[in-house]
């Protein structure tokens, strides 16, 4: 598998707050990785750097040829619309928009035309069992509707690397399952990347490896698959 991104010394604080203390990892196309540790170890912003959401402090995080920690805001949110996808742990869906628009958004803000981008949005939503749910407004949907029309918008734009902040958080155990599912045959097909933060080993099982984040380090690594 050819290594898309790497983190090297990856340091963060915020205020008296070590978030991040010297974190290395690197991610290959078509790998699952689970990042797992306690609350408050540092896993979200340790994906957030990854993703060029925040910038660490110190350190470096490449994303093929890119230096994403030196890259511009421009280059940056380029990368967020059209290479990374983001399943964030509560949806963070448009409420003024329908659940169908909310995923062709992606694809709408790289100029993908209107019917083309909805066409897309709606065949992910089929394959995430919500397609009835395409004209209405996420505040008329459950939150594990929500979570998985988050998880097409993710997907929509067939990206590169995945972001996943407790993908499965409002799921039941079967949805749960669809979703890690998808995300394999998305690794396994396309050769995506993935990066989910989870505390749940069931999720986690689907990885093929296991990071765990103490204290702002990677302090362990285990193989699964």
């Amino acid at each position: 598998m050819s290594l898309l991104l790497s983190a090297r010394d990856l340091r963060k604080t915020y205020g008296s707050t070590v978030a991040l203390n010297g974190a290395d990892l690197d991610v290959s196309a078509g790998e699952i990785v689970a990042v797992m540790g306690p609350s408050g170890s540092g896993k979200s912003t340790l994906m957030h750097c990854l993703a060029g959401i925040v910038r660490p402090d110190s350190g470096r995080v490449l994303y093929r040829d890119l230096d994403v920690t030196a890259a511009s805001d421009s280059e940056r949110s380029a990368l967020r619309r059209g290479e990374f996808g983001f399943v964030f742990q509560f949806g963070q869906l448009v409420p003024e928009l329908t659940c169908v628009e909310n995923v062709a958004l992606p694809l709408r803000m790289e100029g993908v035309k209107r019917e083309e981008a909805e066409r897309r949005a709606q065949s992910w939503l089929e394959r995430l069992d919500v397609a009835d749910m395409a004209r209405k407004r996420p505040g008329r949907i459950s939150g594990g509707q929500g979570q998985r029309v988050a998880v097409a918008r993710a997907l929509v734009t067939e990206p590169r690397v995945v972001f996943a902040d407790e993908p499965t958080g409002a799921l039941d155990s079967l949805n749960g399952e669809m979703v890690m599912r998808l995300f394999t045959h998305c690794a396994e097909e396309f050769g995506t990347a993935v990066v989910l933060v989870t505390h749940e080993p069931s999720v986690a099982a689907y990885s093929h490896r296991e990071v765990v984040v103490r204290d702002g380090s990677i302090r362990t690594t285990a193989g699964t698959l």
